[in-house]
């Protein structure tokens, strides 16, 4: 819970405003019980028929009672959810500050939507927790505590039988349903990460696992995934299933017990019947209170999770950008060694180890294998943005990479990831991202190296308001870019950032096969009139324009299962001939259908 605690300290919540949402909800609370107390008073006394005026007292706090418990319900509404909002909105304040404040490779070191999702969902569900998590035992505990002195007063032993069972409704229960919200949240989200990455993985490149003949592979990796989800969750629902039996059960005893020694009371004389009906229907009403408190155990186990995700972003201070650190000059190209390099995401086994790289200035590397292999990880490792599992990169003169100011080193390698983004702005601007004082010629060059050339000068204009397709912002008169063009717009920002390191993810997806080649080619290709020590990787699942690059890496298996030139992998690794004649047969048949007449 340590986790949780530091972040609600983060959104600070008004310690007034939150002991007032407390009252008002336990009076909320008190309200309902004292109508049924009442209530049960008023049916007995009535069936005495007494003078109508010895009920007037009773008629009227029902009235009362019954209007007071839905104003103080949406009171307590008001200010909780008022407490809560406030509290996300610091709380996103204190992290996008932070963030801003602190090196680049922290936000750039999560993984696709991780940190959407932390400063979006995890942030609602910190929120939440203290609408659902912490009022509810607050109310809880206020308002038994009142109804077991209220009992008390009345009759002792009813008293202590209500005491005895709300402890095991305030302790137990809530312990059995926070269990069972463990196994489920934190059990199974390995499983769920795991599922959603192989489905996403097989949708997004089926052809490729088609051609290397591992889709039947990713089917069972699902399927396997799946039995360990429902697994998971049937041990989650075990203790949630006793939890809902125990906290029914409980508040039944304490009905039955109440009843019980009521009748022995009003036998001995200890007192008058009416008061039986109020030592029935209080432990009763009690029980709404008590049955809340699984869902709120449950939200406290969610928001602890979302808060062990959340807290290490509240600590990036720490990371005080270039301090003590070299710079990278610019005016030399930096030369990137990768020795025995082990890559993966903090936190999980290494995708792929055992990397040995040079890539001195001018070189050209091209890295290609199925998909989920860690390809990309690798390519976030080399450029800095995430931190080594195993071995070291070095830059001139052996020095670390993790050394190297990352501000400055941003300058020099550039890195255009798959899940780069697109602004909701001109085309201008979002090639300004990474070159802020190039001119409108030089963004006119680019875009026409990444094959936006008519594009720009046919149907947009720099000025032109674009939107990513599979992101918000896009408004009216926006330009909605095809999976296509949106690759070629990330292209055009790495040619027009002018760093004479470009780190390239699959510029060729969404693309026919003939511009996806030509497209991957100007990468590697050595272009008249920009500098000769251009250093280009790019992993790509396309071959044939391959021959460019001065070496290849087959990334299979945790390891990189062959490398060589081109034409050496086509003669020596049958893998890699297979997938390159199938490019070919698949060139040959859409060749031929082009010619074909009609």
């Amino acid at each position: 819970m340590r986790p949780l605690v530091e972040v609600l300290r983060a959104m600070r919540p008004d310690p007034w405003r939150l002991l007032l949402a407390a009252l008002t909800g336990a009076a909320a609370v008190a309200a309902s019980i004292a109508l049924l107390g009442v209530s049960g008073w008023l049916i007995t006394r009535a069936a005495q028929q007494p003078p109508v005026l010895f009920l007037m007292v009773a008629i009227v706090a029902v009235r009362a009672f019954g209007i007071g418990r839905g104003v103080l319900r949406y009171s307590e509404r008001l200010i909780s959810h008022d407490v809560a909002l406030r509290g996300v909105v610091r709380l996103r304040e204190t992290l996008f500050a932070r963030l801003a404040a602190a090196d680049d490779t922290v936000a750039a070191g999560l993984k696709r939507g991780d940190l959407l999702a932390r400063l979006g969902a995890d942030a609602d569900e910190l929120g939440d927790v203290i609408v659902r998590g912490v009022l509810p035992f607050v109310t809880a505990v206020i308002t038994a505590l009142a109804s077991v002195v209220a009992l008390w007063l009345i009759l002792p032993a009813a008293g202590a039988v209500l005491a005895a069972a709300t402890l095991a409704g305030l302790l137990v229960v809530p312990y059995l349903a926070g269990l069972a919200g463990r196994r489920d949240v934190v059990g199974t989200a390995r499983a769920r990460s795991e599922m959603s990455e192989n489905v996403l993985a097989l949708l997004d490149s089926l052809p490729e696992f088609t051609v290397a003949g591992r889709v039947d592979e990713r089917v069972r990796e699902i399927g396997r995934s799946d039995d360990e989800l429902s697994r998971g969750l049937d041990r989650a629902a075990r203790p949630a299933a006793w939890a809902a039996g125990l906290g029914s059960a409980v508040m039944s005893a304490a009905v039955l017990g109440c009843l019980v020694v009521g009748v022995r009371a009003v036998e001995a004389g200890e007192i008058r019947e009416v008061a039986l009906a109020v030592l029935a229907f209080v432990p009763l009403a009690l029980a709404e209170v008590i049955g809340a408190l699984p869902a709120a155990s449950v939200a406290l186990v969610r928001a602890a999770e979302a808060a062990r995700r959340v807290a290490p972003l509240l600590e990036v201070t720490a990371l005080t950008p270039g301090a003590g650190r070299p710079e990278v000059q610019a005016q030399s190209a930096p030369s990137l060694r990768a020795v025995n390099l082990g890559v993966g995401w903090p936190g999980r086994a290494p995708a792929v180890r055992g990397v040995d790289l040079d890539l001195t200035a001018g070189r050209r590397i091209a890295i290609v294998g199925p998909s989920g292999q860690g390809k990309s990880t690798l390519l976030r490792t080399l450029g800095g943005l995430l931190p080594p599992v195993e071995g070291r990169m070095q830059m001139d003169d052996g020095i670390d990479l993790a050394d190297v100011q990352a501000r400055s080193l941003r300058g020099q390698v550039h890195l255009t990831a798959d899940d780069a983004h697109v602004f909701g702005t001109t085309v201008r601007e979002n090639l300004r991202v990474a070159a802020k004082d190039a001119t409108d010629a030089e963004l006119l060059a680019a875009l026409d190296r990444a094959g936006l050339g008519r594009w720009i000068t046919e149907e947009v204009t720099l000025e032109e308001v674009v939107a990513d397709p599979a992101g918000p912002g896009q408004g009216a008169g926006s330009h909605v870019l095809s999976g296509g063009l949106r690759r070629r717009l990330l292209l055009a920002r790495a040619f027009a950032s002018g760093a004479p390191v470009l780190l390239v993810d699959e510029p060729a997806e969404h693309l026919d096969p003939a511009t996806a080649d030509d497209l991957v080619a100007e990468v590697l290709a050595r272009t008249p009139g920009e500098p000769p020590d251009r250093t280009a990787v790019v992993v790509t699942h396309r071959l044939t324009p391959l021959a460019l690059a001065d070496e290849v890496l087959v990334v299979d298996g945790g390891r990189v299962a062959a490398r060589g030139t081109h034409d050496e992998l086509i003669a020596t690794y049958p893998p890699y001939r297979s997938a390159w004649a199938a490019e070919q047969g698949e060139q040959s048949k859409q060749s031929e259908s082009a010619a074909r007449p009609g």
